[in-house]
């Protein structure tokens, strides 16, 4: 496989989710996660789900991962059926996973090991291509102690995109950060998707910042899980949070969302 061959834009998925239900059991209850979800994604889309705590989303990214199976229902991608992990589909996390024994290159590095066909001359170049394209070069040699946290959290944006995945599942990788390091990253993960136009699902609960990143906001209501609403953002790219327009467009899924929250406090009180 040559270098540039791997460091072109690759066609993205296309994600369809076919009537997903899943359901918890513990000794004390039965929770119902996800009752019966519909959705299509389309290639290079990027679709922010939001909603309340416990209302299904990280358990639909788990599903869409193939790192929960649905209790009925399918995930289907570019036509097949998802059966389990793959090397097509990667999954950044809130907390950043570094190894903090490895640098920040051989972090990178490391998740280039799902890629047997590269030499390690060329897993270096691709490795230092992602580092520079999240403003890291400076730092390769450094150890992930001696990083901020944004800092941390691109090097973990690099490696989940250096083996250049067609789909990137982020379950709200932003939310243990503090609101001016959130912001610059908002500013560089649209500037990432639009050069390499993966296909993103992106799970949080800050609805400016799904409007802010999202083509699409999916908006979930909770227990059980459904999808409520759907929202195309209308904006502009590249995209400021504290705009005007943004903050406007975000009150109005805003007061949606405070909807269901009060039903279901009123479901609770009856």
């Amino acid at each position: 496989m040559s270098l540039a061959r791997e460091l072109e834009t690759i066609l993205p998925d296309r994600i369809e989710l076919r009537d997903i239900c899943k359901t918890f059991f513990s000794r004390k209850q039965v929770t119902i996660a996800l009752e019966h979800i519909q959705l299509s994604i389309t290639e290079g889309e990027f679709v922010c789900l939001v909603g309340p705590s416990g209302c299904g989303k990280s358990t639909l990214l788990n599903i869409i991962a193939g790192l929960e199976k649905p209790d009925s229902g399918e995930v289907v991608i570019n036509g097949e059926p998802i059966l389990g992990p793959g090397r097509d589909r990667m999954v950044m996390f809130q907390e950043h996973a570094l190894f903090p024994w490895l640098d920040v290159l051989d972090n990178i590095l490391f998740g280039l090991k799902l890629k047997p066909g590269l030499s390690g001359k060329e897993r270096l170049e691709v490795a230092r291509y992602y580092l520079q394209l999240v403003g890291l070069e400076h730092v390769e040699k450094s150890n992930i102690h001696e990083l901020s946290g944004g800092m941390k959290q691109r090097v973990a944006f690099a490696r989940v995109l250096a083996p250049n995945p067609r789909v990137l599942l982020m379950d709200e990788p932003f939310a243990a950060l503090d609101a001016l390091t959130r912001e610059q990253l908002y500013g560089d993960i649209q500037r990432i998707w639009g050069a390499r136009r993966k296909t993103i699902v992106f799970v949080t609960h800050n609805v400016r910042e799904a409007v802010c990143l999202g083509d699409r906001v999916i908006l979930f209501s909770p227990n059980p899980g459904r999808i409520s609403q759907q929202f195309k953002v209308p904006l502009p790219r590249p995209r400021d949070i504290n705009s005007v327009s943004l903050a406007e467009y975000a009150s109005q899924i805003t007061a949606t969302l405070k909807g269901f929250t009060d039903i279901e406090r009123n479901e609770v009180a009856e």
